[in-house]
């Protein structure tokens, strides 16, 4: 029951804190944080203690297992399952969500219960989304997801928050169906060969061939997950949705949501289908190093300060999609690293813009300047995560990058050079920010107070540990090997299967 209780924790601390909050604003902040730190803690236990060898499920390196039979009539179940990689996935999104809530303490004055509300039930599908191991509860936790966080941009987003929410919302759920009509193309293709039909995700696992619509079907779970990433050509909501959330759904969605698009490629999109994903493999790398590229001279043209981590983000997303279609182990460890990494470390720069907003109501790095004089330490902070998203060794992004281009370099050399290339644009970029908004002349005299111990103590859990997963990488790499050993075994066993099959 362990893992139905973190996403009913979630759930029920959503409603205490919206409810309280109608009384005490404060107490309703703290409700949401004690809330999200109670299943981190629990999330922390299961992973000090577990065993990453054992299979409890006896179909890979399974660490839990919760099945409960749901709507057996239509071969429903609640079937929620952890391993080392949604472990690491649930501990992120937990740590994240609740640093988001403490960066967004003040910066939320009205409706913050209904603010906490969202948030809580937001992290609460993302974790049921990593967790989710059957198909129909997956696709009801990934729509989980879109409704709270559209409340979020809509309600508390900046001056063009309604048409940035539209936009996410229409790319969001467009998407999403396609991926329903996928998932209910296997669940009758499995049913018509098997006899039984369900929606289980082992069960689906077992079949050998999806015909000639596994391609089709594949593409329906693809497209859905090349757009929530974002990838290029999909990106377009990206701007607009990261540069209009308040702080904590920036932090959110570009540190977590865009992950649950990752996990996806790893968890279904490969294991599915590997043969049809060998087939997209190329165009899929060329996508992957077309968003490194271009995301990195988009980010360099940026004057708004949010729009250019919104377009780094973008760029960074680009070794994550070439990491995935290597098809090697060292590319599949780089991506889960950076998918980590990437959310410590976006999440840190967006609380950084956010702060700055806060002080200066402006985002236009053209009227900034000198504030390292005013804010010396908010300057040395942000210095860390810069160096961090150019990938300086002894962070945890370059022990990513470095794995990733490892990867591709094995698989498909030309492909790991051109990536290689976006590590100079992530330079550039990323040093633009420094120069223009902590260096140089200010166009305007500004009186600025540093980060408060509130937001030293937020920053202070991000430099930890992207430090610590910079010189012992080992904690998630150890966490996630078997996992990624398994793919790796699934996608050439079931590739042979379907090529022979086919």
């Amino acid at each position: 029951m362990i893992l139905l209780d973190l996403i009913l924790i979630l759930l029920f601390g959503g409603f205490v804190s919206w409810l309280i909050s109608k009384w005490n604003q404060l107490a309703g902040r703290i409700i949401a944080l004690i809330t999200v730190i109670i299943d981190l803690i629990i999330t922390m236990i299961i992973w000090i203690s577990h065993a990453p060898t054992v299979s409890l499920l006896n179909k890979g390196p399974w660490i839990s297992d919760f099945n409960h039979r749901w709507i057996p009539q239509l071969g429903v179940s609640f079937h929620l399952a952890l391993d080392g990689l949604s472990l690491v996935m649930t501990a992120l999104t937990l740590f994240v969500g609740a640093l988001s809530i403490v960066a967004s303490w003040k910066e939320v004055r009205e409706k913050s219960g209904f603010f906490h509300f969202n948030t809580l039930w937001l992290l609460a599908g993302i974790v049921g989304v990593f967790l989710s191991m059957d198909l129909f509860l997956f696709y009801l936790f990934w729509e989980l997801m879109l409704v709270p966080m559209f409340f979020i941009l809509s309600i508390w987003g900046y001056e063009n928050r309604k048409y940035a929410s539209i936009k996410f919302f229409l790319f969001t759920q467009i998407s999403g169906l396609l991926m329903l009509l996928a998932i209910l193309g296997l669940y009758f293709i499995h049913g018509n060969a098997t006899g039984t039909y369900t929606f289980d995700y082992f069960a689906l696992l077992g079949t050998s061939s999806w015909g000639p619509l596994g391609f089709w079907l594949m593409c329906g779970f693809l497209i859905a997950f090349l757009v929530k990433l974002p990838a290029v050509p999909f990106h377009s909501w990206l701007p607009d949705a990261y540069v209009q959330s308040p702080t904590a759904g920036s932090v959110i969605l570009a540190g977590l949501m865009t992950k649950t698009a990752a996990y996806g490629l790893l968890r279904f999109v490969l294991p599915l289908f590997p043969r049809s994903a060998h087939a997209i493999a190329p165009l899929m790398l060329l996508l992957g190093v077309i968003g490194i590229l271009y995301g990195a001279k988009m980010a360099y043209a940026q004057t708004d300060l949010k729009r250019l981590v919104a377009f780094s983000s973008l760029s960074h997303m680009g070794f994550i999609l070439v990491g995935v279609f290597s098809f090697t182990a060292l590319a599949y460890q780089g991506t889960l690293m950076e998918m980590v990494t990437h959310g410590i470390s976006i999440s840190a720069l967006f609380i950084i813009a956010g702060a700055i907003h806060e002080r200066t109501k402006d985002r236009e790095m053209g009227m900034m300047g000198n504030f390292w004089e005013q804010m010396p330490r908010m300057g040395g902070i942000t210095l860390i995560f810069v160096l961090a998203s150019l990938g300086l060794p002894g962070l945890g992004n370059f022990i990513a990058e470095f794995l990733v281009l490892g990867g591709a370099f094995q698989a498909h050399a030309l492909w790991g050079v051109l990536a290689a290339i976006g590590l100079v644009g992530s330079m550039i970029y990323s040093l633009v920010i420094l120069q223009r908004i902590f260096q140089g002349e200010s166009r305007k005299e500004w009186k600025l107070a540093d980060f408060s111990i509130r937001e030293l103590i937020v920053m202070a859990c991000f430099i930890i540990v992207i430090f610590w997963l910079g010189f012992f990488p080992q904690t998630i790499l150890h966490t996630t090997q078997p996992v990624f050993d398994h793919i790796e075994q699934q996608v050439d066993i079931h590739a042979i299967q379907q090529g022979g099959a086919s």
